[in-house]
Order: C-alpha cells, then sequence, then structure tokens
C-alpha cells in the first residue's frame, strides 16, 4: 500500500520532479539572498517602519504596513543579488565573502541577476498600491541598489551611497502615508544617513586590508587612522538629528530615553572597535540592530 504524503510534501516532490534544475539552486539563491544573515534587513526594516509610524502618528493601515515589512525584505535581498553580481571577481579574494554562491560557483552570474530582477519586480509590484510620488521615488530606489556596488571601484565613499539608498524608504513611508514629504522627515533621512555611514565604515573595517589589497575603496580606508574618531563624530551627529527630529515631530519622552539608550549602544561600540581588530569590529557592525530596535521601540511608545 502507497503511503500518502502530507500535503505539504506532496508539493515539494512535485515541484521537484517539474524544477529539478531550479529546486537544487534553492540552498544557494536563499544564501544569495543572505536569509541566513538577516542582520541587513534589520538595518533597514527599523528607519523604514520607524518613519512609516511617524508618518501615520501611531498604527499605520495594515496594507502599507504590510508594503513596507515586504518591500523591505525583497529590495534588501534584491540588493545582495546585484552586489554578489558586480563583486563576482572580488568575493572570492576576500575571506569573509569567498564562500558566497556566485563566488564559490554554486550559482552562475546570471542567477544573481535574474534574482535580481524578479525581486525588484516584486518591489515595484508592491509599490503600485500606493500614489504616484512613492512610485517615481521607488523608480530612483532601484537605480540606488543597481549602482551601489559599483562605488566602491571609483569613489571612497560607498558607504554615502548605502546611506541614501537605506534612509530611502523613510521618503517613501511618509509620501505613502501622506502623499507628501516634509522637512521633517528629510531630518530624519539625513540623521538615518549618518548612521548608516558609521555602522557600514565599522563593516568595512572587517575588510580594510583585503580591500587595499586588491584596490577597493571605502570610507574605513579614507578615514585611515582616524577611522574611530570620524565613526564618532557620525554617531554623535545621528543622536543630535534623531533629537532634533524628535522635537519637530513632538515625540513623547520615551523617545527621547530611547535615544540616551540607543547612545550609550553606540559608546559600546567605540569600546568593540577601539582595537580595529576584525572580530570585534564585526560585533561592532552587529550591534547596531539593537540600536534601531531601541530607537523604534521610542517611537512606537510614543503614539501609545
Amino acid at each position: 500500500m502507497a503511503i500518502k504524503l502530507p500535503h505539504w510534501d506532496r508539493l515539494k516532490v512535485e515541484f521537484k520532479k517539474r524544477f529539478p534544475e531550479f529546486y537544487k539552486k534553492l540552498p544557494a539563491l536563499a544564501q544569495l539572498i543572505r536569509l541566513d544573515k538577516p542582520i541587513g534587513i534589520y538595518l533597514l526594516l527599523w528607519p523604514t517602519i520607524g518613519g512609516l509610524w511617524i508618518a501615520a502618528e501611531g498604527w499605520p493601515s495594515p496594507l502599507l504596513l504590510f508594503i513596507f515589512l515586504l518591500g523591505t525584505f525583497v529590495m534588501r535581498s534584491a540588493g545582495c543579488c546585484i552586489n554578489d553580481f558586480a563583486d563576482h571577481k572580488f568575493d572570492d579574494k576576500v575571506s569573509r565573502t569567498q564562500n558566497r554562491p556566485v563566488a564559490s560557483g554554486a550559482l552562475e552570474r546570471q542567477d544573481a541577476f535574474y534574482c535580481f530582477i524578479v525581486l525588484s519586480l516584486v518591489g515595484f509590484l508592491l509599490v503600485l498600491l500606493t500614489n504616484r510620488l512613492t512610485i517615481m521615488l521607488a523608480l530612483a530606489a532601484v537605480v540606488l541598489v543597481l549602482i551601489y556596488p559599483f562605488m566602491k571601484r571609483y569613489t571612497n565613499l560607498p558607504q554615502v551611497v548605502l546611506g541614501v539608498a537605506f534612509s530611502w524608504g523613510i521618503l517613501m513611508a511618509f509620501s505613502a502615508q501622506t502623499g507628501a514629504i516634509p522637512s521633517a522627515a528629510v531630518l530624519l533621512f539625513v540623521a538615518n544617513c549618518l548612521w548608516t555611514v558609521a555602522y557600514d565604515t565599522e563593516y568595512a573595517m572587517v575588510d580594510r586590508e583585503f580591500d587595499l589589497e586588491i584596490g577597493l575603496k571605502s570610507t574605513a580606508i579614507l578615514f585611515g587612522e582616524a577611522d574611530k574618531l570620524m565613526i564618532g563624530a557620525l554617531q554623535s551627529m545621528f543622536i543630535i538629528a534623531m533629537w532634533l527630529a524628535g522635537l519637530r515631530f513632538e515625540l513623547e519622552t520615551v523617545f527621547f530615553l530611547s535615544l540616551l539608550v540607543a547612545a550609550i549602544l553606540l559608546a559600546y561600540q567605540q569600546y568593540l572597535i577601539r582595537t580595529r581588530l576584525p572580530g570585534p569590529c564585526f560585533k561592532a557592525f552587529l550591534n547596531n540592530n539593537w540600536v534601531g530596535a531601541v530607537i523604534f521601540i521610542g517611537i512606537f511608545l510614543s503614539y501609545l
């Protein structure tokens, strides 16, 4: 007597039978979009939904919340795809990235590009549910995602481009919710750019020696011996800009307390990067998830 498989297992077997090549690539595709390393999703998510919460003055509509939650995941994943497509000649020369699927040969370079196209289309379909201004901003966001991976070849400021890309969702959140971008939202945007440059410089410190050898550029290389000082200055300006934004949006005391906690976490990061060793620098970078989470909690509680 034949054993009847559960519904999910039957679907899995049928999918494997119909698309055997694609099925074999699924683990590598999951690695390509960094499902095993969601830190990038968090760093993009916290400021985006924070902006959406402020724009809505509390809970946004379920539709907009769904669009921005899924959109954050989709566009961060698309960015990973185009990054590996662009860096296929460099990733295998850096110990931290040599096991990425394109660099290791688990996927072809064209696989990464096709994945980028599909994810970008999904993101665009999501944004079609909003308004014209948000759609225009979304098109600009795709351009930012496309050009960022190539910036490290031509400028020591690729982190600035990343900062703009990772802060763009704040502007989109306001445009989707209110149909406009108030000046105070631009202040939030600038603050997030400062924070992104700071934490991505910590990230770049991990690979600085490899980047120097293969000719790639970064703010970690640009800042040189002043790297810790510059990160500290950027972090301080971030907290000040967020404080000013909190005043502009008339947020509650709990938000300003969250900024105090965030400042303590940023000071801890300065302690971690004091030796410039790759391990602690990467730990400092990861710690920014808690900075974003704490500030979002402050925003959330301000509207209760």
